[in-house]
């Protein structure tokens, strides 16, 4: 048996858990072969055995009881990742735990089981346990493991879903299929547990826009999902997005396309009560937030406005949303934030006619230097 290395964290958890302990109970992506994710391509998966993973709780545990009882964290002796895991979570006020990274159903029901009980044991007050899951992983598990599973604590499921349709499914290479999708999004739901179902934007470029938009809303009208999540695709220059297509080209899609797109998505959704959520700086409208069915109104409301508005606004509110002076269509409203990025325009020539090239330029470099 590998000897125990120490504490670890993966290198990702969605932004609804920034407030979580991360645990790490395997490493890497067992699937890592989606065309628009570059995050594990180079890392190898692994699974860690369980006794790591309680010895982990078990260091929080030891690093929180003494930060209760007035230890500095100067005072602590430790790895530095170790105390500083403890001490955001202590601060946080440690009610929610994330188990990392890609897939933690790659992880034996049984096992999975000991480590919620053994959170459970020391962290009674926790009042939410989530993780990844990959719709693959959930259809193979047994009803009755996940019951299992979700009353001894895990209570929420995040799940990449991506689009619904399958044709870009194949093509994106996502090992999924649209009914293993809904078969399993209803296994969770019929658990107990919440479910988050992700929408990632532009996937399918220019051509296939409004197959995706529609497609992954069909899914999502079968599934009822707790939460949609947004997430807006960005890749490098140079990544072939369709490596096994013939004749079908990625083209991304312009911000015109994209919100055509959100919008198409969201006027599909019907007969839900899913809140929706737009919670990633990366997305084009971080605004659409709120729930089914009173809030589509207001929600197909946001892109329709940016289709509407006038060129010179629009040029505006993409330069402004991607060098971060807005974060949304009302802050078109505040000079104080628009003037830099007028300016910022005229400076650099960005028109109507090149927004789409410069914003694509701008999220190059972005991801270059590393700002996801």
């Amino acid at each position: 048996m590998t000897p125990y290395a120490g504490f670890e964290q993966g290198p990702i958890r969605p932004p609804s858990e920034a407030d979580s302990l991360l645990i790490r109970v395997n490493r890497n992506c067992p699937w890592n072969r989606c065309t628009f994710c570059s995050l594990y391509k180079k890392r190898k998966f692994s699974i860690r055995p369980v006794e790591d993973v309680i010895r982990d709780i078990d260091t929080i545990h030891h690093f929180t009881k003494e930060i209760a009882a007035g230890a500095p964290p100067q005072s602590l002796r430790g790895d530095q990742q170790e105390v500083l895991a403890a001490w955001s979570w202590y601060c946080a006020g440690m009610e929610s735990v994330f188990l990392q990274d890609a897939d933690s159903f790659t992880y034996r029901p049984e096992n999975l089981l000991r480590i919620l009980h053994h959170l459970r044991e020391r962290f009674p007050g926790v009042k939410r346990v989530t993780c990844y899951a990959r719709s693959a992983s959930l259809a193979r598990t047994p009803d009755g493991a996940l019951k299992e599973l979700a009353a001894a604590g895990l209570n929420r499921i995040h799940v990449g879903m991506e689009s619904g349709s399958e044709t870009l499914l194949k093509l994106v290479r996502k090992g999924v299929g649209k009914e293993e999708q809904v078969a399993a999004g209803l296994k969770v739901k019929g658990a107990g547990m919440e479910l988050s179902e992700y929408f990632l934007a532009g996937l399918g470029g220019t051509e296939l826009s409004r197959e995706h938009a529609e497609e992954s809303a069909d899914v999502i009208n079968r599934i009822n999902p707790d939460f949609i999540r947004f997430r807006a695709l960005h890749i490098l220059d140079g990544r072939d997005l369709f490596p096994d297509s013939g004749d079908i080209r990625f083209r991304p899609a312009p911000d015109l396309v994209l919100a055509r797109e959100i919008r198409t998505f969201l006027e599909r959704l019907d007969g839900i009560t899913s809140a929706v959520r737009s919670d990633h700086g990366f997305n084009l409208f971080q605004e659409i937030n709120g729930a089914f069915p009173g809030g589509k109104v207001c929600m197909v409301a946001v892109p329709t406005r940016f289709m509407e508005l006038e060129p010179e606004q629009r040029v505006l509110y993409q330069v402004g949303k991607r060098t971060g002076h807005l974060q949304r269509l009302d802050d078109l409203q505040r000079p104080e934030r628009v003037d830099p990025v007028r300016e910022m325009c005229r400076k650099s020539g960005i028109t109507a006619a090149n927004v789409d090239e410069r914003v694509h330029e701008m999220m190059q470099e972005r991801m270059r230097r590393g700002i996801y």
